[in-house]
C-alpha cells in the first residue's frame, strides 16, 4: 500500500457516473494500510449487496476524514455542492423540530460518492422513503457484553432461529462486524415504529425464557451480567440505526458486517469478514440476502405476545421508550 498523505485524485466510473476520489493513497486502516482507495474498491466488488441493503433507506454516515484512527464523525445531513445525480430523503425531528436531507441510496455511485465524503460505515433507518414512518424491516441485534464469548452468541442465535422458525418468519443473518451477530427480517410497512419496537420486545423477551442464562432484555447496561447477550430491541426504535449488510466498520481491520448463512454460525470467527476477504465471498456466493425482499412476515402474532406480556404487567425496561427522535 501507499504511504499515507496528499496523493493525486483519481476519477471513478460508477455505472457511467464519474465519482472524484481525492486522496487515494490516505491510509484508513493501520492493521493492513488498506486505503481510502481501497475502500471504494472494495465496496465496488460488492456493489450489488450494498445497494441492496441501502436501497432508498435515509442513511446516517459515519465518515472518518483522517481515516479510522481519527475522529469519527456522525453525519445526517447531505452537504451542498453534491452531484445533481444524488438522490435525498428529507426527515423531520420532533423533538427539535428539524429537518434533515439524507442520503437515499437508489445506485452504487451514491455509495462511492460517500466514501469520497470519507464514510466508512453506512447506517440506514429501517425504513424506506416511500413511507419513513414505517418500517419494513425488524432487526434483531444480539449484542454480547465485554466477557461473552462468542459461543454463548452462538447459542443465542440458535434459539432466534428457532423461535423464528415457529413464527413463521425468515430470518437473515449477519455479522456485525464486531463480536455480535445481527438478525433481518423483513416485514409489511403497516406499523409505526412504536409497535415494531414493541413487537421486538416482546420476542426479546421470548428469547429470554427460553435462554435465561443466556439472554438479558435488561435496559440499563450497569445492572446486565458482564457475559451474557442483550438483545437489543431499541434498534427497531425511531432514528435508531446499526451497519447495514456489507458496511465496513471503523476500525483499524477493516472488518466488515457480513451476511452468512444460518449453518456458517457454528464455524464462524466474525474477525475473519474484512475489506481484504469478503470481495472474493462475494464474488463466489453472491449476496446472501438477495431474496429478503420476497419473505414478508406479518408482525400481528409479536403484538398479540406484547399485549399479553403488558396485561401480566410487564412495563417498558427503557423509561424514555416511545419518545419522537
Amino acid at each position: 500500500m501507499a504511504a499515507s498523505g496528499k496523493s493525486p485524485a483519481v476519477e471513478l466510473d460508477i455505472d457511467g457516473y464519474p465519482v472524484r476520489i481525492s486522496n487515494p493513497d490516505r491510509v484508513y486502516f493501520a492493521a493492513r494500510g488498506e486505503t481510502k482507495l481501497d475502500l471504494a474498491r472494495y465496496y465496488e466488488s460488492v456493489g450489488e449487496g450494498i445497494v441492496r441493503a441501502l436501497r432508498e433507506r435515509p442513511c446516517m454516515l459515519h465518515r472518518f476524514p483522517d481515516g479510522t484512527g481519527g475522529e469519527k464523525v456522525h453525519q445526517k445531513r447531505v452537504p451542498r455542492g453534491a452531484p445533481p445525480w444524488l438522490e435525498t430523503v428529507r426527515l423531520h425531528f420532533p423533538r427539535f423540530d428539524r429537518h434533515a436531507d439524507e442520503l437515499c441510496v437508489t445506485k452504487l455511485a451514491d455509495v462511492i460518492w460517500a466514501v469520497q465524503m470519507s464514510t466508512v460505515e453506512f447506517h440506514p433507518w429501517n425504513s424506506r422513503r416511500a413511507d419513513t414512518e414505517r418500517p419494513d424491516e425488524w432487526r434483531i441485534d444480539l449484542d454480547p457484553m465485554p466477557d461473552c464469548p462468542f459461543d454463548r452468541v452462538r447459542r443465542v442465535a440458535g434459539v432466534v432461529r428457532e423461535v423464528l422458525d415457529e413464527l413463521g418468519a425468515v430470518g437473515w443473518p449477519k455479522t456485525s462486524g464486531g463480536r455480535g451477530l445481527h438478525v433481518y427480517v423483513r416485514i409489511a410497512p403497516e406499523s409505526e415504529f412504536r409497535d415494531v419496537r414493541r413487537a421486538a420486545l416482546a420476542f426479546a423477551r421470548e428469547v429470554e425464557r427460553r435462554a435465561p442464562r443466556d439472554v438479558t432484555t435488561t435496559w440499563w447496561r450497569k445492572d446486565r451480567e458482564p457475559d451474557v447477550v442483550f438483545v437489543d430491541y431499541n434498534q427497531n426504535a425511531r432514528d435508531h440505526t446499526i451497519a447495514s449488510a456489507y458496511s465496513v466498520r471503523g476500525v483499524p481491520e477493516a472488518t466488515v458486517s457480513t451476511p452468512i448463512g444460518w449453518d456458517e454460525i457454528d464455524a464462524i470467527d466474525p474477525r475473519d469478514f474484512t475489506i481484504a476477504t469478503v470481495p472474493a465471498r462475494f464474488a463466489a456466493l453472491g449476496d446472501l440476502h438477495a431474496g429478503i425482499d420476497d419473505a414478508v412476515f406479518s408482525l400481528r402474532p409479536l403484538l398479540e405476545w406484547a399485549e399479553r406480556d403488558e396485561r401480566a404487567g410487564a412495563g417498558d425496561p427503557d423509561p424514555s421508550a416511545g419518545a419522537d427522535a
